[in-house]
């Protein structure tokens, strides 16, 4: 099969050659410790969300379309000591950082917060303007070219990079996790006007590239609309009665990060209230005209919001932290195969032994059996992890994927 087949295959709880091989990255200190450990530099491009072709990664690709702000807020230091640096970043918001530790770009510690770009209804109408769906280098270079290529491919194609837009995850860059927080109960208007503008961007930007890719020609809205997720005791569609897939995008991925180890940071009402109707909107769009599947990348214990997410026509949900108790199988049974799930590879157990990395991926067999899951780690390789442990659950994981974990 080509990557592009096994995963449609997968999504559609059909029998695969194996199950796709996905991995979203290492940490820089997780780099130096395996160089230290034995890795020869050079081996890896580190860009595991595209692949890793020496590894067997399944390649996907990216079409960047640029969702973020244009221009930018300008990237400056406000003060810099030997230990600590207070940095405007091109988003907006102000931090105050260790240095100390850093490796790689990647910090030690998590940096502070000290002050986000919208306060007020005026900051985000100010906001607005640096969003023009119009901008000509949103897109990428020569983009309409490569379309007979994406048309034809045998990789995984996805619309946008993977951290493009989200609703609640661009709100809190916006304001702040405890500013949004307030502002659900103290500024509703400005949320209502928020949460709209950046589904009405959504759309815009999005609409060109769809339209080329799909010939200009929608799917039909009543079978692409949120809120038909497969019932429990449903046949999975097979190849025959899938959803049109024309020659459109494979999957849209929304990027929220919308919760913490012990439940959401927006509770399902507000949830509902607040963004969901700009959700399905966005959604519906995007089936409409191509997209097979809509993704949902958060951390935390999203639980409470899974309902609300397959109401509204997510397909995927990832990447399933273990830490916060994030249970696959548990999930499973109680969603039904609607919900299809990345990730579930719980990071801590990694940095153990042979025999718990083997329990780890031992109890997601019966997901891999019955479809619908893409296992992973639960985030990027953190530095606890030794690069021999690595290359003992590289090998389980390869078995894995066959179905013959064990063998």
């Amino acid at each position: 099969m080509t990557p592009r087949e096994r995963f449609l295959a997968v999504m559609e709880y059909q029998p695969p050659d194996r199950v796709p091989n996905w991995e979203l990255g290492c940490w820089g200190q997780t780099i130096d410790r395996w160089q230290a450990e034995g890795l020869k530099p050079n081996t890896f491009r580190w860009d595991w969300f595209t692949g890793e072709e020496c590894l067997g990664m399944d390649e996907r690709e990216f079409v960047p379309v640029n969702m973020g702000m244009i221009p930018g807020f300008e990237s400056k230091v406000l003060e810099k000591t030997d230990r600590y640096e207070t940095v405007q970043h091109g988003n907006g918001i102000v931090t105050k950082a260790l240095i100390e530790g850093t490796v790689r770009g990647t910090r030690a510690s998590m940096d502070q917060y000290l002050r986000f770009p919208i306060e007020t209804v005026a900051d985000l109408r100010a906001m607005k303007k640096r969003y023009d769906p119009a901008t000509p280098i949103r897109y990428p270079l020569y983009w309409r070219s490569k379309i007979p290529y994406w048309q034809n491919r045998k990789h995984v194609l996805v619309l946008g990079q993977n951290a493009c837009t989200g609703f609640y995850g661009v709100a809190r860059a916006w304001m702040g996790t405890e500013n949004l927080s307030l502002a659900f109960y103290d500024q509703p208007a400005l949320c209502e006007e928020m949460f709209e503008f950046i589904a009405d961007f959504a759309i815009e930007v999005t609409q060109p590239i769809l339209d080329a890719i799909v010939g200009g020609a929608s799917l039909p809205r009543e079978d692409v609309v949120g809120g038909a997720p497969l019932p429990r005791d449903a046949t999975p569609r097979g190849p025959e009665t899938a959803r049109p897939q024309a020659s459109g995008f494979d999957y849209f991925n929304f990027f929220e990060d919308m919760a913490c180890k012990s439940g959401p940071l927006c509770s399902p009402a507000c949830f509902r209230r607040f963004i969901m109707p700009h959700y399905r909107r966005v959604i519906g769009h995007l089936k409409s005209h191509g997209v097979k599947y809509c993704s949902l990348d958060s951390d935390g214990n999203t639980e409470p919001l899974i309902p609300l997410y397959m109401e509204m026509g997510i397909d995927i949900h990832w990447p399933f932290e273990r830490a916060s108790n994030m249970d696959p199988i548990r999930i499973r049974k109680q969603f039904g195969n609607g919900l299809r799930i990345w990730g579930a590879v719980d990071k801590r157990e990694l940095t153990k032994g042979k025999a718990e990395i083997d329990a780890a991926l031992r109890e997601l067999a019966p997901l891999i059996e019955e479809g619908g899951f893409i296992p992973h780690l639960d985030h990027t390789f953190p530095p606890d992890i030794s690069w021999a442990n690595f290359n003992h659950y590289w090998e389980q994981k390869a078995k894995l994927l066959k179905g013959r974990f064990g063998a």
